[in-house]
């Protein structure tokens, strides 16, 4: 089994790296493969709205987040790491989600996703909730663990001190270990549920 991890941070060994290595910890002893995509510093441009990807079933352009999706589609699980920039992930992060999420155009149903915030102080719980929404609207289970998940640090390594923090990563990972494992033999059998044909509605008429 596999896990994407996407980290948003543009600290390469910052706090939300720790927090996530955390969790590579709890992967690694239980035999699931991890591919980590660092995007902090890299220069991804938002959606343009252009409705190229409708036809061609990726992102008109031709980036990182193009290669993010093949891996997501081969991928049981995702990961998505972000610092705390005014009580929302950072913009780098943001515009990497929405061209993945909306240019994709393979089913991402029952791949199991849990989010991830560091911050110094405040932010986390909405921060949290912000990068949820990516997998609530695709339907992949969310995976939770014994709080919201966040980690506390500022300068580089403070992570490493918020004890809680970490235990947090930890259950977390084992939580969506077990999730995933247990989807993979409700695949086999029972297989996916049944999707109906999306409706469309307007507010306005």
């Amino acid at each position: 089994m596999n896990v994407l991890i996407v980290n948003g941070s543009p600290r390469e060994n910052g706090n939300t790296t720790a927090a996530l290595a955390e969790m590579c910890k709890v992967f690694e002893a239980e035999g699931i493969e991890t591919t980590i995509l660092n995007i902090g510093k890299m220069d991804i441009r938002g959606c343009i709205a252009c409705g190229a990807c409708s036809g061609t079933g990726k992102c008109c352009f031709n980036d990182i987040v193009n290669e993010a999706a093949e891996l997501l589609e081969k991928a049981d699980g995702l990961v998505l790491g972000s610092p705390v920039y005014y009580a929302s992930a950072n913009a780098t992060l943001i515009a990497f989600l929405d061209r993945l999420f909306y240019s994709s155009s393979f089913s991402k149903t029952m791949k199991v996703g849990a989010a991830v915030a560091a911050a110094r102080r405040g932010g986390l719980t909405a921060t949290f909730d912000e990068l949820n929404k990516y997998f609530a609207i695709s339907g992949m289970p969310v995976a939770s663990g014994q709080y919201w998940n966040g980690i506390h640090g500022r300068g580089p390594g403070e992570a490493a001190e918020d004890a809680e923090g970490l235990q947090q990563m930890r259950t977390l990972a084992r939580n969506m270990v077990f999730l995933m494992k247990s989807i993979q033999l409700g695949k086999q059998e029972y297989g996916l549920p049944e999707k109906e044909e999306t409706i469309y509605t307007s507010f306005v008429r």
